[in-house]
């Protein structure tokens, strides 16, 4: 499966952003999603997660309230709803795709990445 993620973007303290992925390739139904991010210097840390059905999400606690993962399988699109951001967010966001549902937070478990998208905090 090819992903592509989008929607990144320079926003004050306190604004919203929203993530799309778009997937093409394989039937994009039949995979769980997540949002990774990687900030400059740091390890890639895992976001959020959905399920394939999109009836199971599962968040960072850092992000938890804040951000909401949805997906919309007829559009073959995982969206990243984020609001109420912080200078702390400020990161590269990337959608990966795994079909296993164990382990999610593990950046192991997924084996296709989009590109990423720049999302910028300013405070």
């Amino acid at each position: 499966v090819q992903l592509q993620a989008s929607g990144g973007g320079l926003v004050q303290a306190g604004g919203s952003l929203r993530l799309s992925c778009a997937a093409s390739g394989r039937t994009f139904s039949a995979y769980n999603m997540g949002w990774f991010r990687q900030a400059p210097g740091k390890e890639r840390e895992f976001v959020a997660t959905i399920i394939w059905s999109g009836g199971l999400t599962y968040y960072a606690d850092s992000v938890k309230g804040r951000f909401t993962i949805s997906r919309d399988n007829a559009k073959n699109t995982v969206y990243l709803q984020m609001n109420n951001l912080k200078p702390e967010d400020t990161a590269v966001y990337y959608c990966a795709a795994s079909p296993r549902t164990s382990s999610y937070m593990s950046v192991r478990t997924y084996g296709y990445w989009g590109q990423g998208t720049q999302v910028t905090v300013s405070s």
